[in-house]
């Protein structure tokens, strides 16, 4: 939504490709920055391709850009039929695929997790006895946590693989899992993303993003901090990675999200996607350093020129951080207590439920667990991680 209030703001023409109907309707607040609205569905790629095609033979584009993660290889191959800016299609299916992912950044000799792909139930005791546990099950090529659980013995592995087997919910995008899996390593240690982009071939790292994840089993994120304080070494250490990660991958331009762990110390990743990240980051980040990611993603796939043009304004924090509400336990929206004592801090600038009374509340598991979020700024790392904590004690859901 606001990579289509900034092109408006550019000065840009938008054209928004959508299925745009039941819970994948645009919402009202996005609709007034749209030019031109093509009501198809994305999942559809042979009719999205024809559609996009036949309108820009007669108002030619000059980028296309992925709204989400599903949608970031359907771009590239569309960018590259019309000959507009994009990520090599070969580059931008690696980083849907998360084993292929892992495949290339383990040739090029960096540190990842031991990993076994599963495209059956006959290769799961092979997987585990590869790979050992504890482990991590997930989707290959799903995201916002979706069936990514902690795996503790080959009972707990069967159990979590009949679970994504038997999963026929479509995310919020209208896709379904696939059926195929990666089994991986448990990285135990500190979560954080590296939120940067690249330019002439070169990365740059604008954020050390601090991730929150609820309780395991699940990886459920509920908050983050921007920047994550730590040492100039270590920091320096991180970023070489992420680097020779996407040196590794492919990445050629624009913005990318790499979420990592460090195990003593030392950065591994867990995945890497060529995209703006999520849970309001990008905005956090333009709190705290005035660079506009979303200029960014728009000025690489346009064509235009990329770098500190790209300033939305002065640093207006020092940190950021946002707390994503949950409610574990209960199946429907109740009373809502003390949000309204959230708003009113003066820390706080943004803060608002999803739900309202009487909403059904998805099962605790992945990002649609998320019912509501507060946005607040704060003047150090350590007051950042103390108002994350506060606004979490503040609002209850009876």
């Amino acid at each position: 939504m606001e990579l289509v209030r900034v092109a408006r703001r550019l000065g840009l023409s938008t054209v928004v490709a959508s299925y745009d109907d039941a819970e994948r309707a645009l919402p009202q607040d996005m609709r007034r920055h749209v030019d031109t609205l093509i009501r198809v569905d994305p999942n559809d790629e042979a009719e999205l391709t024809e559609r996009i095609v036949r309108f820009h033979e007669h108002s030619p584009l000059i980028g296309i850009v992925p709204g989400v993660e599903s949608y970031v290889a359907v771009a590239a191959r569309l960018a590259a039929r019309l000959g507009l800016p994009g990520q090599p299609v070969a580059t931008a299916e690696a980083l849907r695929d998360k084993s292929t992912m892992r495949d290339r950044v383990r040739a090029a000799g960096l540190r990842v997790p031991r990993y076994a792909l599963v495209t059956d139930g006959a290769m799961l005791d092979a997987a585990a006895e590869h790979v050992g546990f504890p482990a991590v099950l997930k989707p290959v090529a799903s995201s916002g946590s979706v069936q990514v659980s902690r795996v503790d013995d080959a009972e707990q592995l069967r159990l979590a693989y009949q679970r994504i087997l038997e999963d026929r919910r479509p995310d919020d995008v209208g896709q379904f899992l696939d059926g195929r899996v990666l089994l991986e390593q448990y990285l135990p240690g500190p979560d954080l993303s590296v939120e940067g982009y690249v330019v002439d071939g070169r990365v740059e790292v604008v954020s050390l993003t601090k991730k929150f994840v609820g309780p395991e089993p699940h990886f459920v994120e509920v908050g983050h901090v921007v920047q994550f304080e730590m040492d100039q070494d270590r920091r320096d250490a991180i970023e070489s990675y992420v680097a020779a990660v996407c040196e590794a991958l492919g990445v050629v331009l624009g913005p990318f999200h790499c979420e990592l762990r460090l195990v003593d110390g030392e950065p591994v990743l867990v995945e890497l996607g060529a995209r703006l990240a999520g849970g309001r980051i990008v905005a956090m980040i333009e709190l705290v350093t005035g660079l506009s990611l979303w200029e960014i993603m728009l000025a690489a796939h346009a064509g235009w020129a990329v770098g500190p043009g790209n300033d939305a304004g002065p640093p207006q924090a020092k940190f950021a951080g946002i707390h994503m509400f949950t409610a574990p336990g209960l199946s429907a929206v109740g009373e809502v207590r003390g949000l309204e004592r959230v708003r009113s801090a003066d820390y706080v600038r943004e803060a608002e439920v999803y739900l309202r009374p009487g909403d059904q509340i998805p099962e605790f598991g992945d990002f649609r667990s998320r019912i509501g979020h507060a946005l607040f700024v704060a003047d150090s790392y350590e007051q950042a991680v103390a108002r994350k904590a506060e606004i979490e004690a503040m609002v209850h859901f009876g």
